[in-house]
């Protein structure tokens, strides 16, 4: 791909996915208003609830197909069928995991009726995943721009539409309905081509496609996709715990309206990362994968330009967030947010180091590298559940911010270090 391709590729990723983050925020900034802090918290708590779940569902298999074909070509075709299998018992499990959690858990019943039925919202977000990665392989990157888009168009216009006709009678239980409406849309559009790749007809990009598959190699079982997934898997497992978990241990430990106040912050800091994972994980890390196989060249020179860019990129949005959130906050969310401004004033200082930890970090997914990722995430995860449980009691939602703070910068660190020991060894060394 040459790199006028490459820009107008990446244009289109970044357009489909602002117009998504747009009415992402949008959605938020209407339950906002619509809810208050209060009720507001109260969702955002529960959504980040359903949130943990969803890598556990996927379980990484929306990744680990990129790495398949990445290093198998066509012939990775293999492991589609064993991975719906692998997939539908994994789904088994974590609905009977949050049946106990709403059964047992410290919830009122407008809390266990809301992540009951939020629980199909689940089912979409996979749906959703697996079809991108379909798209990415493919590169049809217009396609895929419009698919992720789709899903939070949709929610803005009917939350928007609920919360005008309903008005006082506008809650949290009517939000997720109208969440779970969009999930079972979005599953339903995503059977049909799904089976067609399972049966093989699917135009991967990048290499030459076989018209009829290897029939030497194996056919793997689900245990094998268990065996390969998982370090994809826990990845989303960890990186939500030490991104997102911040504001259910606020809700717990301080209470819904401190978590409304939170996730006003968080939801604007969403947004701004949104730029690096376009880049790394929507349009580079297909091709990262042939590179890290068979260019190792290209590899680390797009390793190394991208830390310089993401440097650049996350400093200017930190000055832009210091800048514009004292007036931005009140402005979109209303004046009882401005308690969100100094939250979101610490948050930022994790721009700079985010931007880069997608730069150095993308180059671990790669090749047999996913485990040592997944076992830094795992241990920033910790550090970040230690990091709040002893900040929050003390310090509120600013101790919450300053935790994710510290836990972000300490997983740039140990990136960079085993980036150095093990991907690049041998080229840092030339």
């Amino acid at each position: 791909m040459s790199k006028k391709q490459a820009i107008k590729a990446i244009s289109l990723l970044w357009l489909g996915s602002l117009i998504g983050a747009g009415c992402a925020f949008l959605t938020q900034v209407i339950l906002a208003r619509s809810l208050g802090p209060q009720e507001f918290g109260l969702f955002a708590s529960v959504f980040a609830m359903i949130g943990l779940l969803l890598p556990l569902a996927g379980f990484g298999v929306a990744q680990y197909w990129l790495k398949e074909f990445g290093k198998d070509g066509f012939d990775a075709i293999r492991f589609v069928k064993p991975s719906f299998k692998f997939i539908l018992v994994n789904l088994f499990f974590v609905f009977i995991l949050l049946l106990l959690w709403i059964a047992l858990g410290p919830h009122d019943k407008t809390v266990q009726m809301v992540l009951l039925i939020m629980s199909v919202y689940i089912l979409g977000q996979v749906s959703v995943e697996l079809v991108s990665s379909k798209l990415q392989l493919e590169e049809r990157y217009n396609a895929l721009a419009v698919w992720q888009f789709m899903p939070h168009l949709m929610r803005l216009l009917l939350i928007f539409a609920m919360s005008l006709w309903l008005e006082n009678l506008f809650n949290i239980e009517v939000v997720a309905y109208l969440f779970a409406l969009v999930a079972l849309l979005f599953v339903m559009l995503s059977i049909k081509p799904l089976l067609k790749m399972a049966h093989g007809e699917f135009h991967l990009k990048g290499h030459n496609q076989s018209t009829v598959i290897n029939t030497q190699v194996a056919k793997p079982l689900v245990k094998d996709i268990l065996k390969n997934a998982w370090p994809f898997g826990l990845a989303g497992v960890f990186h939500l715990i030490y991104f997102q978990s911040d504001i259910i241990l606020v809700k717990y430990i301080t209470g819904d309206e401190a978590a409304g106040y939170y996730n006003v912050a968080f939801t604007i800091m969403v947004a701004v990362l949104m730029f690096p994972g376009i880049v790394y994980q929507k349009f580079l890390l297909p091709k990262m994968h042939r590179w890290a196989h068979h260019d190792r060249a290209l590899f680390y020179k797009v390793y190394r330009q991208g830390n310089v860019a993401m440097l650049m990129l996350g400093l200017l949005a930190m000055a832009l967030i210091w800048l514009l959130s004292s007036i931005a906050i009140p402005f979109l969310f209303g004046d009882e947010y401005k308690d969100a401004v100094g939250l979101l004033i610490i948050l930022a200082l994790s721009s700079p180091i985010l931007f880069v930890a997608s730069s150095v970090g993308a180059t671990l997914v790669t090749q047999e590298h996913m485990k040592t990722k997944v076992k830094l995430m795992g241990l920033v995860a910790i550090v970040n559940i230690l990091l709040n449980l002893a900040f929050i009691p003390i310090y509120g939602a600013e101790g919450a911010a300053v935790a994710t703070v510290i836990s972000n910068l300490v997983l740039l660190i140990i990136y960079y270090l085993s980036v150095k020991a093990y991907v690049f060894s041998s080229s840092l060394s030339n």
